[in-house]
């Protein structure tokens, strides 16, 4: 079994170290060079993939990034240009108890007005648990433990004011199980923690406003390849930012962040007792009217308007959580 952390951990044991599974290519972590802007830059989608083998393994990240006409001229400008974007499912969801996003969302008022997001439940309310049943080797008891602490750290890391600006994130880390949070604290100077946590970046400012939440949670049972059995928990929500923007243009100051994240718990009877608690198995996501050399960084940050001409991607597919993230990098 191999473990996800530092070689330098002290719960280390005598399992495969990171440089036993291999290495990243460099070229996977390079940003996406810089061009002039001009048609195929109207647009800026920011795409992050975060992987490792359960209770450990190798981190990807390749950062790519999105910001443009949607910050220039607004949402609803940028509808009457587009073409028809196919649709397919972000991930194929496991077979398992599943819940979607289904509260009522408030009355449409504000910044996002003119955007889909303004359909949106308002912060946890769009976080929806599906019910807790017995499923393979996991008690009742356990699932429902294992889907809290999902949430909860959804809840840490996609929607807390004060982890967002904190100067270390140890308020998310500590959520993680004794032997995973090494590797959890390692990803947020590399900027691979992006994928699944929002930082802002510095002089980012957010309105009042609650962000605006859609998704769904999804879980079966199931077992990692050296056999253990885990709990893996996939989420896949949509979250929408209201920032401080000057431009009166209809979801100016939107940012979207679409992730999906593979969440597992491992049997307590399988491992030891540092490795008992949550792990992250895999991350992906995009961020959408952003500001790409902050999140180069990791960082959440408006993006500056960048007018150009007609193109897909289709505007509507960044607040839908069942369109793909595979979206054209255009940084």
């Amino acid at each position: 079994m191999t473990d996800h952390r530092s070689a330098s951990d002290p719960y280390a044991t005598d399992r495969p170290t990171e440089d036993d599974l291999g290495r990243v290519p460099e070229w996977l972590r390079r940003p996406a060079p810089e061009v002039e802007p001009g048609r195929g830059d109207r647009l800026r989608i920011a795409l992050g993939g975060h992987s490792g083998k359960l209770l450990g393994g190798v981190v990807v990240l390749a950062l790519l990034a999105f910001f443009g006409l949607v910050g220039g001229v607004g949402y609803q400008g940028f509808q009457r240009w587009r073409e028809p974007a196919a649709e397919h499912p972000t991930v194929s969801l496991p077979v398992g108890e599943q819940a979607s996003s289904s509260a009522s969302p408030p009355p449409a008022a504000g910044p996002f007005d003119g955007t889909p997001a303004s359909a949106f439940p308002e912060g946890t309310a769009g976080i929806a648990l599906p019910r807790a049943k017995r499923t393979g080797a996991f008690s009742e008891k356990q699932v429902a433990d294992a889907l809290t602490k999902v949430r909860k750290a959804l809840v840490t890391a996609r929607l807390d004011r004060t982890f967002f600006t904190a100067k270390n994130p140890e308020r998310l880390v500590r959520q993680f199980a004794p032997d995973a949070r090494a590797g959890v604290r390692d990803d947020f100077p590399t900027g691979e923690a992006s994928t699944y946590a929002t930082r802002l970046a510095p002089g980012a400012r957010l309105t009042a406003d609650q962000p605006r939440v859609k998704g769904r949670i999804s879980y079966r049972a199931t077992k990692d390849r050296d056999g253990i059995r885990i709990l893996e928990v996939t989420t896949n929500f949509v979250w929408a930012y209201a920032f401080s923007t000057a431009r009166p243009a209809p979801g100016a100051g939107v940012v979207v962040v679409h992730d999906t994240v593979r969440w597992s718990t491992p049997h307590p009877a399988d491992v030891t007792t540092g490795s008992v608690g949550l792990w992250i198995e895999r991350a992906d996501s995009y961020a959408s009217n952003i500001d790409c050399v902050a999140l180069d960084k990791g960082l959440l940050a408006l993006g500056k308007p960048s007018l150009g001409g007609p193109a897909d991607p289709d505007p509507d597919a960044v607040f839908d959580p069942d369109k793909t993230v595979d979206l054209p990098d255009t940084c």
